[in-house]
């Protein structure tokens, strides 16, 4: 298969410039290709205002970059993200993401920019030329949707909770102000929010033709739009950042949600657990535990500074003093914790 790539440079920047892997002029000869790849790159360049690109070529698969990924069964491969907050040292790639080969591919979540979707579908083609016929968002926080215009221009169905879009509308401007400084503009260059085209409100099974992915949205618990995916051949199931292995988790919908989720094991229990963040455990202690026990403690820290009467601004460095010894093993742990204690108390005041 060959594959258009456009140079790309930041019109307000340009010597900050990047390839970008347009998925449209995807062709199985060179020559289809490179007849095709002019009117292509115009018109996704009109669509990209804040770019300007020339010198459109074709490549083929293996000449793209690609992100690792591991076939942690059969069809169902995993690329497992830093575990880190977003950083320009890694370029914003901490999520983990996902696909399922049936007679189609399935995609779960998309990462944290245009240029890591991109690689993620390279990664794609290297293994499959079957059409990626959809792509599902397990929540709404940006290092895991960003990069979902990349799976739409290869003509994806993007499918999510019903509450995403909402709820990435009210935080998208800010989002792409503060990303880019993040990650760095390179890294970012080309990024765009993608449209929700399949809402999801109650469970629904989702066919690739010779394999079901069963869809089942959340009560709010990590975020208010959690959703995850099980693959029924193989009993895998990506819980999204329900599940946190290494890196903090961070409370951004209901604690006592999150904890009654947690507290919920499957019957039956999944073979395989794909969390957002962290290794593909195999069972559902293995992968559940290490957050249930987090976020215990942060209830338990949070009810104990609000008994004491502590105000926000005390109770949030006592709360983070008491979780000291649930630290270990936890990345990025004080400034997360800080966060969710926040959260935490916001929701636990009134209680």
């Amino acid at each position: 298969m060959f594959h258009l790539v456009l140079a790309a440079c930041l019109a307000a920047q340009p010597a900050t410039c990047q390839p970008r892997l347009l998925p449209a002029g995807d062709a199985t000869t060179r020559q289809e290709c490179e007849e095709r790849a002019a009117p292509i790159a115009r018109d996704w360049l009109a669509r990209h205002p804040e770019l300007t690109g020339d010198g459109p070529r074709c490549v083929e698969s293996a000449e793209l970059p690609a992100l690792s990924v591991q076939e942690v069964a059969a069809g169902v491969h995993v690329h497992q993200g830093a575990m880190a907050q977003i950083s320009r040292q890694n370029r914003g790639r901490i999520a983990n993401l996902s696909f399922v080969v049936g007679d189609t591919v399935a995609v779960i979540d998309a990462g944290g920019s245009r240029a890591e979707a991109e690689a993620l579908y390279a990664t794609i083609r290297g293994i499959t030329d079957k059409p990626v016929s959809h792509l599902i968002l397990t929540h709404m926080h940006p290092d895991h949707i960003l990069g979902a215009e990349v799976f739409s221009e290869a003509g994806a169905t993007i499918v999510a909770d019903a509450r995403l879009p909402e709820a990435v509308a009210r935080r998208a401007e800010s989002w792409m102000l503060s990303t880019p400084r993040q990650i760095g503009e390179d890294a970012f260059a080309g990024t765009r929010i993608a449209g929700v085209d399949q809402t999801v409100a109650a469970p629904q099974v989702l066919s690739l033709g010779d394999r079901q992915l069963r869809l089942t949205p959340m009560p709010p618990a990590h975020t208010g739009s959690d959703m995850t995916v099980l693959d029924e051949e193989t009993a895998t199931l990506f819980t999204g950042d329900l599940v946190f292995l290494g890196l903090t988790p961070s409370l951004d919908g209901s604690l006592a949600g999150w904890l009654d989720w947690t507290g919920r094991k499957p019957d039956p229990e999944p073979a395989l657990i794909v969390p957002g963040h962290g290794p593909v455990a195999e069972s559902w202690d293995e992968a559940v535990t290490p957050t249930r026990q987090y976020l215990t403690a942060l209830r338990d820290a949070t009810r104990e500074a609000i008994g004491a009467g502590l105000p926000l601004s005390r109770a949030i460095p006592a709360i983070v003093a008491a979780m000291m010894p649930v630290s270990e093993g936890w990345a990025d742990f004080r400034d997360t914790t800080a966060r969710n204690a926040a959260a935490a108390y916001a929701e636990l005041e009134w209680e």
